[in-house]
């Protein structure tokens, strides 16, 4: 089917890399309407506009602290991890006792090489509220030991798995971390449950997860 349509545009547009070329703009706008596999060619440019206004805002207020927070997160979605950690550093105190502020930082010092510190900060968020960004804090600090400490590993992926909600992004996550710890048979029956999960979901849910039922799908695959 997908060969006679790209056939049928060959000869309608005359030119066979125009006709793959809409063929990828169509799936791609599907998969951005409907799945979510494939990431936003708009979101580096959103986000960019948003560090701009952000960047204003603090200069007009120094002390707007939720915008100084909001623009470390983004810094963070850029890897800008040092200027990142410069302003989180910096609003502290006001959150003292928000599990997200030290996950962040401790995320950051990660990024940065600073493990010992980064470890600390993250459990520190964790003992505030276990449940933080879904657990996902527990895999960011076994990714870490993978390769240095498979026993401290696999404890923060058992640690997850004893607190994590039942959502497909939850189980691919995991399946994800157990395929690092060559545990692929236990990789597999993650993504396999991500599929699961998926299947039971009320529809208004399943838009949200959808992308990662795909992808445990591709990954179960190979």
């Amino acid at each position: 089917m997908k060969f006679i349509g790209f056939f049928l545009l060959w000869r309608i547009l005359g030119n066979p890399f125009l006709a793959l070329l809409v063929i990828v703009v169509v799936v791609y706008l599907l998969d951005r309407r409907y799945v979510g596999v494939f990431p936003s060619i708009t979101k580096p440019f959103k986000r960019m506009s948003k560090i701009s206004k952000l960047r204003s805002e603090i200069a007009l207020n120094y002390n707007d602290v939720s915008s100084k927070y909001e623009l470390a997160r983004l810094l963070m979605e850029r890897k800008k991890y040092k200027e990142a950690l410069a302003i989180l550093e910096m609003i502290q105190e006001p959150y003292e006792q928000s599990a997200e502020y030290w996950s962040d930082l401790g995320t950051v010092l990660l990024k940065l090489g600073s493990i010992d510190r980064g470890e600390a900060y993250i459990l520190k968020g964790l003992d505030i509220n276990p449940r933080v960004k879904y657990g996902e804090p527990y895999l960011r600090l076994a990714g870490v030991y993978q390769n240095q400490d498979r026993e401290k590993a696999q404890h923060y992926v058992r640690q997850f798995q004893t607190i994590h909600s039942s959502s497909s992004e939850a189980c691919y996550l995991l399946g994800m971390m157990y395929k690092a710890l060559d545990r692929k048979e236990d990789a597999k029956s993650a993504f396999q449950e991500s599929i699961d999960i998926y299947r039971t979901l009320p529809k208004y849910k399943k838009r949200q997860e959808r992308k990662w039922a795909v992808r445990s799908l591709l990954r179960k695959m190979t």
